[in-house]
């Protein structure tokens, strides 16, 4: 059955089993900001009988003075069981650069953080994730990513095709473009000289369609289609979802595509050319669900914390377990 808006966060096949009983956990969010996803994570996790701290990184600490080294709010000096982040939240290069080492320290100190900072790293720079999912085969869009406007004044020299425009780091549509010809070439300025040139991938009978997968380590957890009056198909620009079951061929194009940037947990986009080739678009390593929820089958929240709990387990096993 369909979940409905009121029982969003509340299982919904009967009462969660408590495998996570005895585990403290950190849940990593953005500071200053209600948090939806945050509120049904802690709650799944919480009836699955763990306790689960909720922080942000900005409020984090190295520190010499405690063993381990590394200051989280509610942990008295000791380390969690686990990490989920949420979001690393916005800030300058510095701010960035001291919280993904934060991320980083934690996992060589052998907390499991789900998605780690190599993760993160490798899908907030789609640059990156392009390069990843090409190197191992999974098919996405000829990409072009360089930087100075003369190198990319070279590459649309003679345009022929229509290339998508998009902001290096960004996410829910915000500031993509087509560029038909040279002259459509934004400055330097305006895209932080850094250009990401996307081939686009042309509607078959005109439908701007393309999927959300949503998956973890374990398993696909819930896909949608999302269906635009324009090319731009997000939901937070206007596209409407209805709810879809993955074929073999996007369930394992989905995968592929996650342990391509070592994801916990990621939202897949797909996408399919006019020739029908399934292409993927992006991989999001910090996912938000709450339109994928509206017409999901499924708790997204319990399924996920409950993918977590699992790994948290199967990772301190595995500690105990080496010499």
């Amino acid at each position: 059955m369909r979940v409905s808006p009121d029982s969003v966060g509340r299982p919904v096949t009967g009462p969660a089993e408590r495998i996570g009983t005895g585990l403290h956990l950190a849940l990593l969010i953005e500071e200053g900001r209600g948090e939806w996803h945050a509120r049904r994570i802690v709650r799944a996790v919480e009836a699955m009988g763990a306790r689960m701290t909720v922080s942000s990184l900005p409020h984090c600490a190295f520190d010499t003075g405690l063993k381990c080294g590394i200051d989280i709010p509610g942990f008295k000096g000791e380390l969690p069981d686990g990490i989920f982040v949420r979001s690393i939240s916005a800030g300058t290069l510095e701010q960035i650069t001291f919280r993904l080492g934060l991320l980083h320290a934690l996992r060589e100190s052998g907390v499991r953080v789900w998605n780690d900072a190599r993760a993160i790293e490798r899908c907030v720079d789609k640059s990156q994730t392009t390069f990843l999912l090409h190197k191992n085969g999974i098919p996405t869009p000829r990409t072009r990513v360089c930087e100075t406007e003369e190198h990319a004044r070279e590459y649309t020299a003679d345009l022929a095709r229509t290339l998508v425009m998009k902001p290096l780091f960004g996410s829910q549509g915000k500031g993509i473009g087509q560029i038909t010809s040279q002259a459509e070439l934004p400055a330097g300025e305006s895209v932080d000289h850094i250009y990401y040139m996307q081939d686009f991938v042309a509607p078959a009978d005109d439908v701007f369609e393309d999927w959300r997968v949503l998956a973890t380590r374990h398993r696909i957890v819930a896909s949608m289609t999302r269906r635009g009056k324009t090319w731009v198909t997000n939901i937070h620009q206007g596209a409407a979802a209805r709810t879809h079951t993955p074929d073999s061929e996007m369930a394992a194009i989905s995968m592929a595509a996650m342990r391509a940037v070592d994801a916990d947990y990621a939202g897949i986009d797909l996408i399919r050319t006019a020739k029908g080739e399934l292409q993927v678009l992006e991989v999001n390593s910090n996912p938000a669900w709450r339109g994928l929820q509206s017409v999901a089958d499924i708790n997204i929240a319990e399924a996920i914390a409950e993918d977590f709990l699992k790994t948290v387990i199967a990772h301190r096993a595995h500690l105990r377990s080496v010499p």
